[in-house]
């Protein structure tokens, strides 16, 4: 490990500070608080929650989503006395993203609602630490042309896509020449072994009791789904530069292997953890360099063992409808990726609101695919509207189909 003495604090905006990811980071930060500081948080409506981070870490600046939460905030920081400056709204998370003393973004805003922020930290050359995977999904090349205009460092934080990085060479110019193909690991999540035809009855309490991570709601819903691999595999053809069909989906129930790189002499490269985000975190964080987690290390000895299924097996494909998706919109017009976005999200809220069913999450996504034409999208104006549009063809299906 380098010698850290002498450098500068890396000064951080985690956007979505409230969130599983945002509090991971923080805990990840509070272990080497001679390397890193707080400079500004953001979260949507947990106004406790983010006091108390305020409270501990003292940023710069809060940002809360709506001036009733940002007024609250604002008041309980100025009775405590602290020097956090409480702002409010989506041009205010933008503003912090690209603010001239931020060197590092954590991008941990679920879903569209972060690619404004995204695109800002790129536009600003910051080091972005990516866990937003619609940022790719919705913005893909559009968003990648802005990472290389503004000279940012990208760096992935889905534990998927940070394993395929650690396997890669440094050397990005190498990787067309020598990538086989990309392995994306799944756990299948909750449902692997149930039976199809009970999926009508799934709960979305049932759908968020995910078997080996702690995540937030709707990312375990898509977990349930496989939704999230599908948004992964989209994400990976435009980090990594592949071709989509470079890219594999294997079901690892263990989540020990968190994904995996064949080499063209067919060799492969894995990178193995516990299934602890605060690994791929504190790569992000530390990159090139490597420092202390906080997570649990690899006991090997109390390994049962390591399995694999194929999707094509055990009923997965009648099981998952929703991962072929990533393949068909890669392959789609410029812009399909964000419509099959848009409509998932929709979706998904439908099913957390008991709206529709569980097995009825594939059927709005594929209504909305067939309702929406995109066209290229070359702004962020292109991209919100686009995702607006997609998003009101996906709630006509959501009242079509309600239960």
């Amino acid at each position: 490990m380098s010698d850290q003495s002498g450098l500068k604090k890396q000064r951080v905006a985690i956007l979505g500070s409230t969130g599983s990811i945002g509090v991971s980071t923080l805990e990840v930060m509070a272990c080497h608080p001679d390397r890193f500081e707080v400079f500004a948080l953001s979260a949507a409506t947990q106004v406790d929650k983010l006091l108390a981070q305020c409270i501990q870490f003292k940023p710069a600046f809060a940002v809360m989503a709506s001036v009733a939460h940002a007024r609250d905030l604002a008041q309980k920081c100025a009775v405590l006395g602290l020097p956090t400056h409480v702002l409010s709204g989506a041009d205010a998370i933008t503003e912090i993203a690209k603010h001239e003393l931020v060197d590092t973004v954590m991008a941990a805003i679920v879903g569209a609602a972060g690619l404004a922020s995204c695109l800002a930290a790129a536009r600003a050359g910051k080091r972005l630490l990516l866990a937003n995977k619609e940022a790719l999904v919705v913005g893909g090349e559009y968003f990648l042309q802005a990472v290389i205009s503004g000279g940012a460092k990208l760096l992935p934080i889905d534990s998927e896509h940070s394993a395929v990085f650690q396997s890669l060479p440094d050397d990005a110019s190498l990787w067309p020449e020598q990538i086989h193909k990309i392995i994306l690991t799944a756990s299948g999540g909750p449902f692997r072994r149930r039976d199809p035809a009970t999926f009508s009855d799934i709960t979305p309490d049932q759908a968020c009791a995910h078997p080996n991570w702690v995540m937030g709601r709707k990312i375990s819903v898509d977990s349930a789904t496989m939704m999230n691999k599908a948004l992964e595999v989209i994400e990976a053809r435009y980090l990594f530069g592949v071709a989509p069909v470079q890219i594999e989906v294997v079901i690892h129930p263990q989540s020990v292997i968190h994904s995996m790189v064949q080499y063209r002499d067919n060799s492969v490269i894995a990178q193995l953890g516990t299934p602890d985000m605060k690994v791929p975190i504190a790569y992000g964080l530390s990159w090139p360099d490597r420092m202390t987690s906080g997570a649990s290390a690899l006991d090997f000895t109390s390994m049962a063992d390591l399995s694999f299924e194929s999707l094509q097996a055990h009923g997965h494909a009648e099981r998952f409808p929703g991962l072929a998706l990533a393949w068909s919109v890669l392959e789609a017009a410029p812009g399909s990726t964000a419509v099959l976005n848009a409509a998932n999200e929709v979706a998904v809220d439908a099913f957390l609101d008991r709206r529709i069913r569980f097995d009825q999450i594939h059927s709005v996504n594929l209504a909305t695919l067939a309702a929406i034409s995109p066209a290229s999208p070359h702004s962020l104006e292109d991209l919100l509207a686009l995702d607006a549009q997609s998003r009101a063809a996906a709630r006509a299906a959501v009242t079509r189909m309600g239960m």
